[in-house]
């Protein structure tokens, strides 16, 4: 079942064929909100599979073509966890250039797996949905993308560990972590990230997978004005979904709603760009202005982007 965010009141719906039903409207049981829904647990999806079941049926302004409604980010407006340096592949690319490259990909992933995880945290106040235009940030230069994958957080839990993932995974939708390359400044332990949060640095949708997708084997293709940059699947990731939710649980709450996105692969404009001899990256393959990036999955939809000038 794909579940959407749809119209002005940003209600739940199911995506079927050409028509999204109003899951809240078909059955008044069932939360009109994305997270409260998230938060209802079994017996809202239950009973929401029933309502698509019976939809053709279903009495008038339940049912709604997709095309004539407005698809908003299925985020439910709890905290988004990415993970950092998560494909071998990517991180090839991005080492290219640098003393010790020219790395296989398994001699790759064993370091990155010995050196152990790391990622950031997104704070955004909204979330781009598809068809949203993204603003070029104006302290950039180097604009890029990050197709990935992400899970949803279903149910409350801390100290999860890594074989107990299928309990608290709800659903699967696509991320695309808009990321500043121009550099955040001196290098610390910490730091606010910026690179990586401005307005609408993330994009999210078009729906959430609920209950078809297995996390650690999704299709993931980008495009940046039809011309394919990304094509991975999640199965090539170093550390799992169920291995970053279990080190990211320790003495860490997680609620439903709660998002994890598991990091890109190779194809975006940093990692394939090569580096002059001054150490900079030519601005060939970086957004700008006018640049529409598609992100897609099969089972899960595509998530169209613009960039505009801020």
């Amino acid at each position: 079942m794909r579940i959407v965010v749809f119209g002005d009141e940003r209600r739940v719906g199911a995506w079927i064929g050409d028509q999204i039903v109003d899951l809240n409207r078909a059955d008044p049981v069932i939360p009109a909100g994305l997270e409260a829904f998230i938060s209802a647990g079994p017996p809202a999806l239950d009973a929401a599979l029933r309502t698509v079941e019976r939809a053709p049926s279903a009495a008038p302004g339940v049912t709604h073509l997709a095309a004539r409604v407005t698809i908003h980010a299925p985020w439910p407006g709890r905290r988004i966890a990415c993970v950092g340096g998560n494909y071998a592949a990517h991180l090839r690319g991005m080492e290219a250039g640098r003393p010790g490259a020219g790395s296989t990909i398994d001699e790759i992933t064993e370091r990155t797996r010995a050196a152990g995880q790391w990622g950031f945290w997104k704070v955004p106040f909204e979330v781009a949905g598809p068809e949203d235009e993204i603003p070029f940030p104006r302290r950039a230069t180097y604009f890029d993308y990050e197709g990935e994958a992400a899970i949803v957080i279903g149910r409350r839990g801390k100290d999860i560990p890594a074989e107990k993932i299928g309990d608290y995974v709800w659903g699967i939708t696509l991320v695309n972590d808009w990321s500043v390359r121009d550099g955040g400044g001196p290098s610390r332990p910490m730091s606010y990230n910026l690179p990586k949060n401005f307005d609408r640095s993330t994009s999210m949708g078009p729906a959430i997978v609920v209950g078809e997708l297995q996390p650690q084997n999704v299709e993931v293709a980008l495009s940046v004005n039809g011309q394919e940059r990304q094509r991975y699947n999640t199965k090539d990731m170093v550390f799992s979904f169920a291995e970053v939710l279990a080190e990211l649980s320790r003495d860490f709450t997680f609620v439903p709603g709660d998002v994890i996105s598991g990091g890109t692969s190779e194809g975006t404009a940093q990692d394939k760009s090569k580096r002059q001899p001054d150490g900079s990256r030519p601005l060939d393959l970086f957004l700008k202005a006018g640049d529409v990036v598609e992100l897609s999955s099969p089972a899960i939809g595509l998530l169209r982007n613009r960039i505009v000038k801020a």
